[in-house]
């Protein structure tokens, strides 16, 4: 039976590595980013060539819930959410203006809400599915200079358990995946001397890659249903 799967936030670094590893799996996937629309189309269009899928490409902003409802009105079945979409903010907490936080949460946690509000339905309709949030370490521990970020990270581990809880009967799975330094532009922000010096407190010695994250959500795919509500950390044994 076809499988169908959708990834938010997929047009580059992480979110397209994972939609990636899902059309290698055989999903039929529907894709979105807010931005990069012509990189979102190409991809989508590579995916369906290569692997014989289809692949659907969303322009919208997953923090706005018109957009995601617009999203879910093409969407009949769904076997896998992924929501990877996120933005990060470095600065003081009192440099921060209202409009920057607010951005933040929409973005980062809202948009989590929004999504599997809708794809819950879904899913129910064959008492399956798997829900995988792409969180950070920082959700974790916290992170100076990244106090809105941290609070929306933290936000989606602690919605990860307690949504599995309330699907746990209706055989869904709900998993988030904390993310310590990944090689993505979210990083760019950084000067070279500063990755570097980030690098040198990481046990493994590197920075990590974003297809390292894509294998895990693969793994997550294929792992046994009693594996739900969990905060999986992957960071080369940093934090």
């Amino acid at each position: 039976m076809s499988k169908y799967a959708l990834v938010t936030g997929a047009s580059r670094g992480i979110g397209k590595e994972i939609a990636i590893a899902l059309a290698a799996e055989g999903y039929h996937l529907i894709i979105t980013c807010i931005h990069s629309k012509e990189a979102l189309f190409s991809l989508a269009k590579e995916l369906s060539a290569r692997y014989q899928i289809s692949c659907t490409p969303f322009v919208g902003d997953m923090g706005n819930p018109s957009d995601v409802e617009k999203l879910f009105q093409s969407i009949e079945k769904l076997d896998v959410l992924v929501n990877n979409a996120g933005i990060s903010y470095v600065g003081l907490l009192h440099e921060m203006s209202l409009e920057e936080w607010q951005y933040v949460m929409n973005t980062n946690l809202n948009s989590v809400f929004y999504t599997s509000r809708l794809a819950i339905p879904l899913m129910l309709q064959n008492h399956s599915g798997r829900i995988i949030n792409i969180s950070s370490v920082w959700g974790n521990v916290g992170a100076s200079m990244e106090v809105a970020y941290s609070a929306s990270k933290g936000g989606i581990n602690s919605f990860t358990k307690a949504l599995a809880k309330e699907l746990a009967p209706s055989h869904i799975t709900v998993n988030a995946i904390a993310c310590g330094v990944i090689d993505t532009d979210m990083n760019r922000c950084f000067c070279p001397e500063d990755m570097d010096a980030l690098r040198q407190e990481i046990p493994v010695d590197r920075i990590g890659q974003a297809s390292e994250v894509a294998q895990t959500v693969a793994m997550l795919l294929h792992a046994p249903e009693y594996l739900t509500g969990q905060v999986i950390t992957i960071d080369g044994g940093w934090i």
